[in-house]
């Protein structure tokens, strides 16, 4: 589960720009906040079920899925300083991964919609894999079945 501050920001970003699905959302009023689920379509498992419990059980027998947590006012508080990404002291979380077919492709691609960036594929000492930022700074590892094979066999 990663928390974030603005869900018009955040679930745009991953659904346009990283291609996954927004599953479902959960209202919790009494708590003031919202759960999002999201995942890749191509790889969910059967048919997403009508509301309700079926959904519900279907959402969790899923792999590979994302929960983005909401709290109610954080993307209209001027002062909200964000949440901790993990990768600054202290540390903690790091980052969460996706696998795509073609890693320098899908770079092109978000260096065309304005994706920041962390690492792109050829810098440092391991090439072929990148590292970009979502919305609330969190980072994403951009990999390959074929690179990290190599990576890890050369």
């Amino acid at each position: 589960m990663l928390r974030i501050k603005d869900p018009a920001i955040s679930i745009p970003f991953y659904c346009d720009v990283l291609g996954m699905t927004l599953l479902h959302r959960y209202d919790y009023e009494a708590m003031d906040f919202s759960l999002y689920f999201l995942g890749y379509e191509q790889e969910l498992v059967g048919e997403i079920p009508p509301e309700g419990p079926e959904r519900t059980k279907w959402i969790f027998s899923q792999t590979g899925t994302l929960e983005l947590t909401h709290n109610w006012g954080t993307e209209n508080d001027p002062d909200f300083p964000g949440y901790h990404n993990g990768n600054q002291d202290p540390r903690g979380f790091g980052h969460i991964g996706i696998s795509v077919s073609d890693v320098y492709a899908a770079c092109d691609r978000f260096e065309e919609l304005g994706v920041e960036f962390v690492k792109r594929p050829d810098d440092g000492s391991m090439k072929g894999l990148a590292f970009i930022k979502d919305p609330d700074g969190y980072w994403i590892e951009v990999l390959s079945p074929e690179g990290i094979a190599k990576i890890n066999h050369d």
